[in-house]
Order: structure tokens, then sequence, then C-alpha cells
């Protein structure tokens, strides 16, 4: 393998993964996994093994630093986490069952749209607001909410980060911060879990391969969430719309060159 290449093509895969997750908690898997496969001609199930591990610690910094600026909601996220870990091993068996749909590119356009979302339809939801629902609500809405993600997931086989985004923003009324937080404390989790069966099943990648996409994630995840959380809800809106659009129509294109 030709070292630079793999070195610009970790670089800026992990680039991308790691601003996607710092501002939005977008799963690595959407950008790494698509690079790996069409620039390094890297075998499918360990690019999205690959791209899972780098997850785990890009999605723990961000967690970290959202939950150090008190945009975190710690209990209601393992309430959810719990959920969508149950729910998508019973999407997972159910999807094994039916005949497969051409939906392997759910997450791509799901990613675009919701850049879209943003930008036109911003979230200005105030933490007052988020305030005002009950605990025994959130605890609950979290709960079904999160059964809902984790069976798409496990059936369609991706959008979490974005599935989680969206439902935290739209229907259960987070402000975005705390949403982006929450969602990639979630991540952490089903990262690890993902990354671990998938080397456990598949063995372990090629290790500067590896090393590198965890550590540029890693630094931009960092990055994205050090500005997320100083940006002011009107600007993080148009940088998360931004980022996601963009990510969106870079994955299409590699998708379709792959």
């Amino acid at each position: 393998m030709n070292t630079i290449l793999m070195i610009i093509v970790t670089f800026f895969a992990g680039m991308g993964a790691g601003l996607g997750t710092g501002f939005a908690g977008m799963s690595a898997a959407a950008v790494i996994s698509p690079m790996l496969i069409t620039f390094l001609g890297m075998d499918s199930y360990m690019a999205v093994g690959i791209a899972l591990s780098s997850d785990v610690l890009a999605s723990a910094v961000s967690a970290y630093t959202y939950g150090k600026n008190k945009n975190l909601d710690v209990k209601n996220g393992l309430i959810m986490m719990v959920s969508v870990l149950a729910f998508t091993v019973v999407g997972s068996y159910v999807s094994s069952l039916v005949p497969s749909t051409t939906m392997g590119n759910f997450s791509v356009f799901m990613t675009f749209l919701l850049g879209i979302k943003f930008i036109v339809k911003p979230v200005m939801t105030t933490k007052e607001a988020m305030e005002k629902v009950s605990p025994k609500k959130r605890a609950v809405q979290s709960l079904i909410c999160g059964a809902m993600i984790g069976f798409i997931c496990g059936f369609i086989g991706a959008g979490g980060g974005m599935m989680m985004l969206l439902i935290m923003t739209s229907v259960l009324g987070y402000e975005l911060k705390t949403a982006v937080g929450t969602s990639v404390f979630i991540m952490t989790f089903t990262a690890f879990t993902g990354a671990v069966s998938h080397f456990a099943i598949g063995g372990m990648p090629n290790i500067a391969v590896w090393i590198l996409c965890i550590v540029f994630t890693l630094l931009w995840a960092r990055i994205a969430a050090v500005f997320a959380n100083k940006a002011t809800p009107k600007t993080l809106n148009r940088a998360t719309g931004v980022i996601l659009v963009v990510l969106g129509i870079v994955v299409m294109a590699f998708s379709i060159l792959n």
C-alpha cells in the first residue's frame, strides 16, 4: 500500500468523520468506510470496523467536551442507549427474515437532507424549554424513541447518529447542543460494541490505517466539538447544516465511484 496515499486518504477521511461527529454526532462509518474502500481497496467489512473503532474515541472526546459545557443529558442518554442497542438486535433479526431492499444509501441521503433542514429550518429550542418537560415523560420518550432508532438502524444497517439527532431535535425537543452531546455520548458505546464485534469476527485490521484513522478522527472531532460549544445557536445550525450537506454529497460521490 502506498504510504503517502494512505496518509492522505486517512487524513481527509478522519477530518470528514471528525467534523461530522463533533458538530452533529454523525457516525464515522458514513465517511471513513467509503473512502477506505474506494481509494485504498480495503475490504468493506474491515473498513466498517476501522470506522467504528475511530468513532469510539472521537465520540468520547466530543461527549466529554459537550458534558464539560453542560450540554449533555446523561440520564436519558443511558435510557436511550440501552433501548437502541436492544432493538438494533431485534431490527437486525427481522431484516434477515425479509427480502433485501435497496436502502443501503439511507444514511447518506439522510445526512444530506438533515443538513438542508438545519440550514432552512434551524433548531432554536432553548434549555429552558427543554426543562419544562417532566423527567418521567422524558424517560418514557427516550425509551420509545431509542427502540424506534435501534430497530430502524438494525433493519437498514445504517443511520444511527443521524436518526438520533433528528429524533432528539424534532421529536424530543432537545436544544441542538444538548442533542449532539447526548448523541455522541450514546455513539461512544454503540460504536465500541460494533467495533469489537467486527474485529472479533473479521480479525485485526491494517494497523497503520487503523491508527491514522483513529488519530485524525479524534483530532478533528475535538476541534469541532470545542467550536460547536462556543458558537451561537444560529451559527451552529448553519455550520452543522453545511457540513452535513457537504459530507452527504462527498459520500454519495464516493459510493458512485466505488
